[in-house]
């Protein structure tokens, strides 16, 4: 296999110089940097595809054991899907292909062809699980069904964005009438979730369109769980003349990488004051919290301190340190 795919990188260069009329070969060293990252190619899209199927798996998992038996509804797209297949009679799993096709084209625009392309796979896939495979219903009651029910649909979401695919079109939406209207993606969301379960309250109930409400806000928890990651992070931007050692602390007692900023003089309780001075920034997470606060206290109890969250982390030394004992 390896083989192979060297085989196939040195064709490509050959073919390429060939075509601009040069009988150059490629170096070693551009061949096995072709070669990383060809495999990095392959191993990303192995995992967003394997997320993608489980997403699939989940949601379909979600909407056939727990909403559709008792007709409760969900959010965005899928809320709209189910409405209609609910008051039509229509199979839920056509109705997720047509209420999601417009979304997709206005994804095509604003993001690109490769989420395009993984959104259609994901969707395909989705309505063909929910026409294929038979899921048990789980339980008749209400409450259960709301609940597990939007657990389920929200991580089956939550899986397919994490896998560069999407099962709801909704936020494509926002994200386009946003830039129309001039408002945010938030309230474009909130305003569309509030038509769909007002309908749903007119045509299937105040019961069935509140317990939709519950199933709306467990779906939307458990994506903001997955996609935000399951440990949360704060980035920390500490300002003080003894950054020298608050960087020790950091690093030897709570075993964090930190970057170092050069920064200038500002203004603050004594005025104007030009001098040159370290910024540092770390990154940690919430229940490090206090243990820093105590450990800047020791040092400079008159350090400036800006906190503010961070919703995911890649590269660098995120991961602790074996700490110095």
């Amino acid at each position: 296999m390896r083989y192979r795919l060297r085989q196939f990188i040195v064709n490509n260069f050959l073919r390429q110089r060939k075509d601009n009329g040069s009988s150059y070969s490629p170096s070693p060293y551009k061949m096995a940097k072709s070669l990383y990252q060809l495999r990095r190619a392959v191993l990303q899209n192995s995992k967003d595809a394997v997320l993608i199927i489980i997403g699939i798996l989940s949601a379909g998992f979600g909407l056939k054991s727990f909403l559709l038996p008792v007709k409760f509804i969900d959010g965005g797209a899928t809320g709209i899907s189910l409405l209609t297949s609910a008051l039509l009679g229509w199979p839920l799993a056509l109705m997720i292909v047509l209420i999601n096709l417009p979304f997709i084209l206005i994804g095509y625009r604003l993001i690109g062809k490769g989420f395009t392309v993984k959104a259609i796979l994901a969707i395909a896939g989705l309505s063909i699980c929910l026409a294929v495979v038979d899921y048990p219903i789980v339980t008749s009651d209400k409450l259960l069904v709301a609940v597990f029910g939007g657990f389920f649909l929200g991580a089956g979401i939550g899986f397919a964005v994490r896998g560069g695919g999407v099962l709801d079109g909704t936020e494509i939406l926002a994200i386009y009438l946003s830039r129309k209207l001039g408002t945010t993606i938030g309230d474009v969301i909130m305003m569309i979730n509030v038509l769909i379960f007002a309908t749903a309250a007119y045509f299937l109930g105040i019961d069935n369109a509140l317990y939709s409400m519950l199933t709306y806000l467990a779906a939307s928890k458990t994506v903001d769980f997955l996609i935000e990651g399951i440990e949360e992070y704060t980035g920390v931007t500490i300002i003080s003349p003894k950054s020298e050692e608050i960087s020790r602390v950091i690093t030897e007692k709570l075993g964090r990488g930190i970057t170092v900023y050069k920064g200038a003089g500002g203004y603050g309780k004594r005025g104007y004051v030009q001098e040159d001075q370290h910024i540092v920034f770390t990154v940690i997470t919430r229940l490090e919290i206090s243990k820093l606060k105590h450990e800047i206290e020791m040092v400079d109890p008159h350090a400036f301190v800006v906190m503010h969250s961070i919703k995911d982390t890649r590269g660098g030394m995120i991961k602790k340190r074996p700490l110095k004992h």
